[in-house]
């Protein structure tokens, strides 16, 4: 039986997904829900017990020596609870005690999902070999990490380097953060849909209102659904500017389902960022779309979890 594997949650808006996964960074078991956003807190909580469920009627399961969450956020890894913005239900929940419980007691590990996107890019992905580098996931929401001096730095609750939640329009809309004009109700895939949609751009035969059919008709050249991801990629570049001219990054690595977009949005991306980064220090900064796909947040979620006698999943320093 293989042995000293580490079990993974991936949190977010729209699943909830579960691996077991070895020191190579490998996925050998899977698991997935939806998750219900909407709903009260014991029903998601539901939704994570029975990913954990699945996971636990592996054969390797026993191998199991400890168990790393990414999830959105906000997330307060010294508490152990989570209040992400798109789980309404979920303020201040005790997610590692309550998972803790359902895993028969083994250690947990929680981390932001932009912290460990962050961690898995850094590990196998597109900032592999950056000292400095931020990692940003859009897609339901919009989340981000940062690399700095060769390491995670995930801060004192996990969340550093949340992009998303950076003001970029002072007088914007109303976030559900609380703020205004943040880079995720700019660029995230509901508000690029939303924006869209109401600037007159309609939908195909199939109905479909999603960024990806947004960017679909903008790759065909809809002049509205083109104008919604520009205005996405200059709000990304924006805060990647920002992030730049405080930390001295490298490297943005962008991935999640918006980026599956391409140069629908990357094109117009690597336009802003000369409009923003235009200090001597940040002009040579590098946009690149992650490599991980949607194994960044299990792969990252195992990383954040300390090797074990130098043979486990790999450490993430975090400073």
């Amino acid at each position: 039986m293989q042995t000293d594997l580490v079990a993974a949650l991936d949190i977010g808006g729209t699943k909830i997904a579960g691996a077991l996964v070895d020191g190579a960074g490998s996925l050998l078991v899977r698991a997935r829900r939806a998750t219900p956003a909407r709903e009260d807190a014991e029903s998601v909580m539901g939704a994570v017990s029975g990913v954990l469920a699945e996971l636990k009627a592996s054969a390797l399961w026993p191998g199991v020596r400890a168990l790393g969450i990414g999830s959105a956020g906000p997330v307060d890894a010294s508490a152990g609870t989570v209040s992400p913005v798109n789980v309404p239900g979920w303020r201040g929940f005790p997610l590692v005690r309550r998972v803790a419980a359902v895993t028969g007691g083994l250690p947990v590990v929680l981390v932001g999902d932009g912290v460990a996107m962050t961690a898995a890019e850094h590990w196998l992905g597109a900032a592999r070999g950056y000292d400095n580098a931020l990692c940003m996931v859009v897609s339901t929401g919009v989340g981000g990490g940062l690399v700095l001096g060769g390491k995670v730095h995930r801060g004192p609750t996990g969340n550093a380097g949340h992009i998303g939640h950076i003001s970029v329009d002072l007088d914007g809309d109303a976030c559900p953060c609380g703020a205004r004009g943040c880079v995720e109700r700019l660029a995230s895939g509901p508000n690029i849909a939303r924006r869209a949609l109401e600037h007159g751009w309609r939908p195909g035969p199939d109905g479909d209102v999603t960024a990806a059919a947004v960017g679909a008709s903008a790759r065909a050249g809809d002049p509205v659904a083109v104008a919604s991801y520009e205005r996405a990629a200059q709000a990304l570049a924006a805060g990647i500017a920002a992030t730049a001219g405080l930390v001295e990054i490298d490297i943005a690595v962008i991935g999640g389902g918006v980026a599956g977009a391409g140069d629908v949005l990357f094109a117009p991306l690597r336009r802003s960022l000369h409009d923003y980064a235009t200090l001597s220090f940040v002009r040579r900064l590098t946009v690149a779309p992650a490599l991980m796909g949607t194994d960044a947040g299990l792969v990252g979620a195992a990383a954040a979890v300390p090797a074990s006698g130098g043979n486990g999943v790999r450490a993430v320093a975090a400073q």
